[in-house]
């Protein structure tokens, strides 16, 4: 596995040596990095990465294992590698990008433990949709085992941010070089912090007396139908309570660079914090099979540690209507059905994936 060791240099490099370019637009700087990929690219290279907007492929996303279309790191040269890793910084905050770092990085433990080729943080793939610009509509997915990045930029004046899957197995590293490492240990902790925080009352109605699932119950879904909430509302919280609810989305949407983040969560905000949900199955201790979601009006976190005796963790933020920036492309294509982003000639994606109504936890 030559490129293997490459490839996570690459990556840990770029944590330290990308950042955000302060003062200037998200859609400016997201633009120039994809741009600057694309220019580093040969021919047969941009047609394999590049998709158009409308293609079916931009929703066929998954967390698992499996071939992906675009192009994967391991076949870059070592400056195609830096340029598609900064694309994916690009979107990230700081943390964001150190999970993100973490979680490729977890593919050698596996290899390490295993032996198995597709352990390889070299298969992480870089797809891109439309062309890249300040003006028109696009967008771009970085995907891989536990890590699905997808952006779409509408029109230069509005940025989609979901879904948005980060995983790790282990969820903590128990030997090796990088024991105790704990890729998204922050989000187990607030979980556990807030339905521990509850009073037996309120862990009554938090704590869904079911089955602990087995993995997230949106899977990889397309699109996604929010169904009446369960758990405990925020407006039955006290103030403590509450602020470690936000807590826990505010770790989902900031993993996302900041001036984005920040517009997500003010319209989670301006939707009602008093209606938001908190949901928890499993055991309360560290080591047993747990879930918890949050489900606001427009949106759901889950998060679920169960596989390999509760130390494999897949966490998710969806939106029910700006998935995949659909309804920011609806409205655009309202205002604009005729601009230079409203056509474009699908070409078929493989693997296609379900659209599904999202149940309650079972």
């Amino acid at each position: 596995m030559p490129l293997r060791h490459p490839v996570l240099a690459c990556l840990i490099g770029l944590v330290l040596a990308v950042s955000p370019l302060a003062g200037h637009p998200a859609s400016t700087e997201l633009t120039a990095a994809a741009r600057a990929f694309l220019d580093s690219l040969d021919p047969a290279q941009r047609q394999r990465v590049t998709y158009p907007l409308a293609d079916a492929e931009r929703e066929n996303w998954h967390y698992v294992p499996r071939d992906r279309n675009g192009l994967r790191l391991k076949d870059l040269t070592p400056g195609q590698r830096d340029r598609a890793i900064a694309l994916l910084h690009a979107g990230l905050s700081e943390k964001g990008r150190a999970q993100a770092e973490a979680i490729m990085s977890l593919e050698q433990v596996l290899f390490e433990i295993e032996g198995r080729s597709h352990r390889d943080a070299g298969l992480y793939t870089v797809t891109l949709f439309g062309e890249p610009s300040e003006q028109a509509s696009w967008g771009w997915r970085v995907e891989g085992h536990h890590l699905s990045v997808n952006f779409t930029l509408v029109g230069g004046h509005a940025i989609a941010t979901t879904p948005s899957f980060f995983g790790a197995n282990p969820a903590e590293v128990r030997s090796g070089p990088r024991q105790s490492l704990r890729a998204l240990g922050e989000l187990e902790d607030l979980g556990r912090e807030l339905v521990r925080a509850l009073t037996p009352a309120q862990q009554q109605r938090a704590i869904l007396p079911i089955k602990v699932p087995s993995d997230i119950l949106t899977t990889n879904q397309r699109r996604i139908t929010l169904s009446a909430p369960e758990g405990l509302a925020a407006s039955a919280m006290n103030a403590a309570q509450r602020k470690v609810l936000e807590q826990i989305v505010r770790a989902y949407v900031f993993r996302h660079r900041p001036d984005v983040a920040q517009q997500d969560l003010e319209r989670i905000t301006a939707a009602g914090w008093e209606t938001v949900h908190f949901a928890w199955v499993g055991g309360l201790e560290p080591g047993v099979g747990h879930y918890y979601r949050v489900q606001g009006r427009t949106f759901l976190i889950e998060y679920d540690n169960t596989q390999n005796n509760a130390n494999h963790v897949h966490a998710v933020w969806r939106d029910a209507e700006r998935d995949f920036g659909r309804d920011l492309l609806r409205e655009h294509y309202e205002r604009d059905p005729h601009g230079a982003d409203a056509a474009a000639t699908p070409r078929a994606a493989p693997g296609a994936g379900p659209s599904a109504s999202v149940p309650a936890p079972k």
